[in-house]
């Protein structure tokens, strides 16, 4: 039997007793300990995720900004390409016509297209001194344009099909009915002088017929789009789409007989 009287056990007893309460206290106060000392980690972990999210940020944003300096760059030096393939193709037809062509042909480019007669006029840089003089025809690779109005030494006026004041005798190339193709300064031209009886369809072609001089015979004017009555109903008409986009040409064929 222990004696408690015995002065030797009381350390012994103080011991295991301290021994005993710190187990306890230990397992009790180990989740809370465990949690205050994460924190300090979380906190750091979070200041260093989001100070790593502002560098990358600017640098992602410095990044991008090269990268759409170059998209543009390389989206000019392609349009550069396209523009260049475009012309030299355009260039290429002109000189397929020019070669199978009976007349001489003399290629001008489109420097200017009056303020004051946007939709039926324009100028090259060709003149008189090219051989280039008024009343002569213009073309292009699809088909005829217009004619000479005006020359100076090194540049000519040209007045497109669509001006009301251009008027060309023409032929339907199937039926060879005759009649007269004015301009409308709309997208459209109109053949004129149709017989009740002419024999003239959607879809027929239109070239000009070589009975005036201006014009050299079986040059493309455009395609039957509308057939109607003028307001006598004595005669019909005809609405041609020009074969040749006059609001765009860039090249023509001056064409001399």
């Amino acid at each position: 039997m222990f004696n408690l009287k015995d002065k030797k056990l009381i350390p012994f007893l103080a011991a295991v007793s301290l021994l005993i309460f710190l187990s306890i206290s230990i397992i009790i106060l180990r989740v809370p300990v465990l949690a205050v000392s994460r924190q300090p980690f979380s906190l750091v972990t979070f200041l260093q995720r989001e100070l790593g999210g502002i560098v990358f940020y600017h640098h992602n944003l410095v990044a991008n900004e090269r990268l759409k300096k170059e998209n543009e760059l390389l989206r000019y030096r392609l349009n550069a390409l396209d523009e260049v393939y475009l012309e030299n193709t355009r260039l290429k037809e002109n000189l397929s016509f020019k070669q199978k062509s009976a007349f001489k042909i003399i290629a001008a480019r489109v420097i200017i297209r009056p303020a004051d007669n946007w939709s039926s006029g324009l100028i090259i840089d060709k003149g008189s001194s090219r051989g280039i003089k008024k009343g002569l025809a213009v073309a292009t690779f699809l088909g005829l344009a217009g004619r000479v109005v005006e020359t100076t030494d090194s540049t000519a006026k040209v007045m497109l099909l669509c001006d009301p004041n251009l008027g060309i005798s023409s032929l339907v190339q199937r039926s060879r009915q005759e009649g007269l193709v004015c301009g409308t300064l709309g997208a459209n031209l109109i053949m004129k002088y149709l017989p009740e009886d002419a024999d003239i369809k959607l879809g027929d072609t239109i070239i000009s017929s070589g009975l005036n001089a201006t014009y050299p015979k079986g040059l493309l004017i455009g395609k039957v789009v509308d057939i109607g009555r003028d307001f006598s109903g004595l005669s019909r008409f005809a609405v041609i789409k020009p074969a040749v986009d006059l609001s765009n040409i860039e090249e023509v064929l001056v064409i001399i007989p």
